[in-house]
């Protein structure tokens, strides 16, 4: 099985589509049609049927898959070893993160990190979701869910306080919120599903039950922008929120905490430019 076909097949597997497959791999989609006709004419096998929801495998495609992935962890285990290796503090860096820690922590350490080292190039990308380290979508990775592989290197780099908040303009109209009503006659900003250590429909364990759910976001900084406009009551990282003098923090004595980690692959531990992206991080909290 050629790996270049593999490939290919195996982002067609898990995009569906052949021009979803393209997308991943950053080829066009006649390029993935080559090779995937290429891989079923090597392997004398059908691998995919055709349907109008997509490319569904076929009994030899199943089996084609868990050979391709096994490929697919010798290739990218080569790959983090061979970097691991790496002395010299130049090339590229991927980081993975949310917006928030993005915006409060990892673009001041990146700033630091281009004056001291502007051979590093890092590639930040930022989502709520949890970036897969092991098949290197990213090299590092600072996010609140501490992982569980044992392939992967985790440090915590603190132990941030929530605490509910309003905006100025927001208690003027509503006036502050009583605990033992479960916010009613209030309005509230939820995430869309849990960030945080509460089950996502409280404040601070605080039950939101009798609240209007104004807005549901998926990340901090909408979570920061909409509770700054007065759209409702929020839960927010205490440290960022305190200095924002539109904000005003409701029933103080409340709070939660979050864990915030760094995350990186144990084979990318010693690679000189993922050790100092690695280390401006964590300067940059131990400073905030």
């Amino acid at each position: 099985m050629n790996w270049d076909d593999a490939r290919v097949f195996l982002a067609i597997r898990r995009a569906g589509t052949l021009r979803g497959a393209a997308a991943l791999l950053q080829v066009d989609q006649a390029t993935a049609g080559r090779r995937l006709a290429a891989l079923e004419a090597a392997l004398g096998a059908r691998l995919f049927l055709r349907t109008p929801g997509g490319y569904v495998p076929t009994p030899a495609g199943e089996l084609a898959g868990a050979a391709a992935e096994r490929m697919e962890k010798a290739a990218d285990q080569l790959q983090r070893q061979m970097q691991g290796l790496d002395e010299k503090l130049c090339g590229v860096v991927r980081v993975a993160t949310s917006d928030t820690m993005a915006s409060f922590y990892v673009i001041p350490a990146l700033t630091k990190l281009r004056e001291a080292h502007p051979d590093i190039k890092v590639v930040l990308g930022t989502s709520t979701q949890v970036t897969n380290l092991t098949r290197r979508e990213a090299d590092l990775a600072v996010r609140t869910v501490k992982p569980t592989s044992p392939d992967l290197i985790s440090r915590r780099l603190a132990r941030r306080q929530l605490g509910v908040y309003a905006s100025r303009s927001y208690l003027r109209r509503r006036g502050e919120p009583m605990q033992d009503a479960a916010l009613q006659g209030h309005d509230v900003v939820l995430y869309d599903r849990p960030m945080g250590p509460s089950d996502g429909r409280q404040l601070c364990g605080v039950p939101t039950g009798n609240a209007r759910v104004a807005l549901e976001v998926n990340s901090g900084l909408m979570m920061l922008e909409a509770v700054r406009a007065g759209i409702g009551l929020g839960e927010l990282p205490v440290q960022m929120a305190e200095g924002d003098p539109e904000l005003v923090r409701v029933w103080p004595e409340r709070s939660d905490r979050i864990d915030v980690w760094l995350v990186l692959h144990a084979d990318l531990s010693r690679t000189a430019r993922v050790r100092a992206v690695a280390d401006a991080i964590v300067e940059a909290f131990g400073s905030g």
